[in-house]
């Protein structure tokens, strides 16, 4: 059986390689803040949730399957939660009772499969209950599946062939084993047999004639010959034994699977819950194909932030479609920061398969999302600022891919403000034309001035709103690149100052 609640075809692996930059994307857009919202103090839902986010899919189908998974956990969650909780009794169960790593004797595997596979037997009978009871509630590809497997593998004749053979195999009886005479009268090929059925009433079997047969006793003080024997029942039932043992394990592998991909679904549901209970609205994202150019949102927030400080927080409507490259500009603590961090984050969660924090969100997959965030001053640092930020971006652009998504937050920025336009601009028309779409938050009016001086058609420019009193609306508005706080001034100092030069009154001998 398999569980196929990830993929529609194929098991999600929890240990598969992470994006090289995931530690810049769990720094710059705090990713940890979602996680551990999702994880609630769970380490194996934290590592589960870490793992599907940061690895997400690059098939809008498959977000697709998950989003309809996700939308049944949604609207069952106490089914879900009490299927989840499954697993994890088993594993408990089997951890207190089990000891069959302690060893390799058939009769020593044989006997703690049995005692595995009669506790496994009593959480299938679980599962198939719940399936009967509740599987009709389910409308998603892949829970219809998972419920159609455990009521069709699970049937009433399953169970009654497994406890007639879990008898069997205890061997209330003895043993019954034939075998051969081989070379030097050394006996070989051990064959278990099945004892011969008992028709017949318990006073016929005391009192009827028996064939005569040949045996013999071992003395209880006989310490090789009851060795010889065990070595025999051992050659005898090791077939039996690791049968029994592989169907343990293909149990067990499957309780597991169970566990691993419903972690994920219960990371988002806990997640949903908080989020709710703040009233913040949350949707399931349109996706489209990586070849496309859409990004078109409605009430898009940072959800860290709102985890963070307990209530609903101002959220931005923009529609860039057609757009790779989208400048944000405005006075400092505009929400501009924020906003970057929500187009990443609604990112990642879209291409795991989550909701996304939004009334609505469309937007195509990207080949990776990449964020380029301004740091503190670092003591340690062997060489200047601008060089470190550079540097970083070298390691950037040798992972980057046609299709991928870049943040750049007030990058570039520590040098003056015409070397850093002119970085900031032949960094991003590269990106452009290699089809990476960019979204860039600065403070450097010259590079945001120059972009919009190009007209270019794909290129979306927002500006963060103040009223007229200077109050903060936390809004980013269509418009042509606004006032920051220092960049406009040092331009037009500077620039206008060259353009137009002011005539200086010739210099006097006394003034020397």
């Amino acid at each position: 059986m398999k569980v196929y609640l990830m993929f529609e075809d194929r098991d999600f692996d929890p240990d598969q390689p992470l994006p090289v930059n995931e530690h810049d994307l769990s720094q710059d857009l705090e990713l940890d803040t979602l996680l551990h919202a999702m994880a609630l103090g769970d380490k194996f839902l934290y590592y589960i949730g870490r793992s599907a986010v940061l690895a997400g899919l690059n098939e809008p189908d498959e977000i697709r399957y998950r989003q309809d998974v996700l939308r049944d956990c949604l609207k069952n969650p106490e089914v879900v939660r009490a299927i989840y909780r499954m697993p994890i009794e088993a594993d408990k169960s089997k951890r207190s009772h089990w000891l069959g790593i302690f060893t390799r004797t058939p009769s020593g595997v044989l006997s703690s499969s049995l005692d595995l596979m009669r506790l496994f037997v009593g959480f299938l009978r679980q599962l198939k209950s719940i399936a009967d009871e509740h599987g009709g509630k389910f409308e998603s590809a892949g829970f219809r599946a998972f419920f159609a497997t455990l009521q069709r593998e699970l049937s009433d004749d399953y169970f009654e062939v497994v406890e007639a053979q879990l008898k069997q195999l205890s061997f209330r009886d003895g043993v019954l084993i034939s075998a051969e005479l081989g070379r030097g009268n050394e006996g070989h090929n051990y064959v278990l047999r099945l004892p011969n059925e008992r028709n017949r009433g318990w006073l016929k079997e005391v009192f009827s004639k028996r064939p005569p047969v040949y045996s013999f006793r071992v003395h209880p003080r006989d310490d090789a010959g009851s060795r010889a024997l065990s070595e025999i029942k051992d050659r005898g039932i090791n077939l039996a034994a690791n049968a029994l043992a592989q169907a343990s394990d293909h149990i067990d592998s499957y309780l597991k699977m169970l566990q691993i991909e419903l972690a994920f679904y219960i990371g988002c549901m806990n997640l949903h819950e908080q989020l709710d209970r703040l009233d913040a609205p949350l949707a399931f994202p349109v996706p489209e194909r990586m070849t496309e150019r859409a990004h078109t949102f409605r009430g898009l927030y940072d959800p860290c932030l709102a985890l963070t400080i307990g209530k609903n927080i101002v959220g931005n409507d923009v529609n860039a479609q057609g757009q790779s490259l989208v400048v944000i500009t405005g006075a400092n603590q505009g929400g501009k920061s924020t906003f970057l961090r929500s187009i990443g984050l609604a990112q990642l969660m879209m291409q795991a398969g989550m909701f996304v924090p939004a009334a609505g969100f469309r937007a195509n997959l990207s080949a990776g999302v990449f964020t380029h965030f301004k740091r503190k001053e670092d003591a340690s640092m062997t060489s200047g600022k601008l060089d470190e930020e550079l540097g970083r971006m070298s390691d950037i652009v040798d992972s980057l891919s046609p299709g991928a998504l870049m943040l750049f937050n007030e990058s570039f920025a520590a040098t003056n403000e015409r070397e850093g336009s002119e970085i900031a601009g032949q960094i991003t028309r590269a990106l452009v034309e290699k089809q990476v779409k960019v979204f860039f938050v600065t403070h450097m009016y010259e590079f945001a001035r120059a972009c919009y001086e190009r007209g270019t058609p794909d290129t979306l420019f927002l500006r963060a709103e103040r009223k007229p009193d200077g109050t903060r609306t936390f809004k980013l508005l269509p418009g042509e690149p606004l006032s920051t706080s220092h960049g406009k001034d040092v331009y037009r100092a500077v620039f206008d100052e060259q353009a137009n030069p002011v005539e200086e009154a010739p210099v006097t001998s006394e003034q020397a």
